[in-house]
């Protein structure tokens, strides 16, 4: 029934002159996202609107899947695609729109109630006493003579004759018939959600520390979400973390890489700078101090592939190195800005978003990194930055030459 699906976007619409841009990135990430799919697909953009024709055989709930991981999409609705042949003919279109689609059968007039509509909708119940209807007609081509509220009310009445046991209601319908009228005609009444957000390559690119727990890659997903390509790069402890603990990491970057596209995994071996930080300075300020010698790393892998800002999954307070002031010491030997779209999450709401994306399980196997092995007991909580640079004054004799080993013998996987 469905060969065309109607793709809405949302903020893209306030863009002004630049609009257009916005609009074509979205196409090519469409486009992208179903060439991973059987089947032949066009994809065209028309007066707000962007189309995909299906050709052929496809599956139609791959391609849906597949649409749904499309940032800047914020509704798929699979349409019946016809030509104008006036309005006579168009309500007998929406009349078999509604009976092929939502299942729902005619009955002569007079014998409302003699047969229950098994809709196909979610939001619809079996009780066909109980199902109302409204019709949405948007008269986009403005040469079509008939007003949209004529079209309403006529193809609203056509739609009681046929179904008796149906019933207006304008407020609060529980189902919405939308009709646009272009160069062609589309009939649609589901709208499945789309992740939202702006397309991938309309902001920049950006380098995020991932590890192998629950927060950093849903901070990868939000800020693809906002337009940004990313890159990653992840610490790695051989033999304190096993290679199955960077297969974790992978694999959470093949998850997050279906929504934001290719990614650049650098892995890092942070073993020897660990060991050294352990042996040199106060253990309350291991973490803190390890973590700054990770952003002066990612900086370097930043720089290299073209990004202009680091990502972090912090949120305020969460743990002993993401308090105000812990924060405020890291970003210190940071020239790129950091951005942190987490910062005002609770736990449970990271959570949330994680199970969404389905990088949850993933990130709950009993694989540890670095971040979690070399942990203090009591890490200090509001460190001063004077006293965390003398600590690392300490560090001078080898600790360049290790960042550099680091850096160089870094393996860099790219993840799809």
């Amino acid at each position: 029934m469905f060969s065309t699906f109607l793709i809405k976007y949302g903020e893209i619409a306030i863009k002004g002159k630049n609009r257009h841009l916005f609009e074509e990135a979205l196409v090519n990430q469409i486009r992208h996202a179903l060439s991973k799919v059987d089947g032949d697909f066009s994809v065209m953009r028309e007066q707000g609107r962007i189309y995909v024709d299906c050709e052929g055989d496809f599956d139609y709930d791959e391609t849906v899947e597949a649409l749904q991981c499309v940032f800047g999409i914020v509704g798929i609705c699979p349409v019946m695609k016809i030509e104008d042949r006036g309005l006579d003919e168009l309500g007998n279109d929406v009349i078999r729109f509604l009976e092929e689609t939502l299942k729902l059968p005619s009955a002569p007039a007079g014998h409302a109630g003699d047969r229950k509509p098994d809709l196909d909708l979610d939001r619809i119940e079996n009780d066909s006493s109980r199902v109302t209807f409204k019709v949405m007609t948007r008269r986009a081509k403005k040469s079509y003579p008939i007003p949209s509220m004529e079209v309403n009310s006529e193809l609203g009445g056509r739609i009681l004759d046929a179904f008796p046991q149906l019933r207006v209601d304008v407020h609060a319908p529980d189902l919405l018939v939308h009709v646009e009228i272009r160069d062609m005609i589309y009939i649609y009444s589901k709208v499945i959600p789309g992740p939202g957000g702006m397309p991938v390559g309309t902001s920049g690119r950006a380098m995020l520390l991932l590890s192998g727990g629950i927060d950093s890659p849903v901070a990868g997903y939000m800020i693809g979400k906002r337009g940004v390509v990313i890159d990653a790069v992840y610490f790695h402890a051989p033999p304190y973390t096993s290679d199955r603990a960077k297969e974790k990491v992978v694999d959470l970057a093949k998850i997050v890489a279906k929504y934001t596209g290719p990614i650049r995994l650098h892995v890092v071996n942070f073993t020897d700078i660990q060991l050294y930080i352990y042996e040199k300075c106060p253990h309350d300020e291991l973490t803190i101090i390890m973590r700054r010698y990770m952003m002066r790393i990612a900086e370097r892998f930043a720089a290299m592939d073209g990004s202009i800002a680091l990502v972090t999954g912090e949120s305020i307070g969460q743990v002993a190195s993401q308090t105000m002031q812990s924060l405020a010491v890291t970003n210190e030997v940071c020239s790129l800005p950091v951005f942190r779209p987490l910062i005002g999450f609770d736990k449970q709401e990271i959570v949330e978003v994680a199970k969404r994306i389905d990088t949850f399980e993933t990130s709950i196997l009993p694989f540890e990194d670095c971040c979690t092995i070399f942990v203090a007991k009591h890490p200090v909580t509001k460190p001063n930055l004077r006293v965390i640079q003398r600590s690392e004054l300490k560090l001078q004799e080898k600790i360049d030459e290790m960042v550099e080993t680091a850096v160089n013998t870094t393996e860099t996987i790219f993840v799809k």
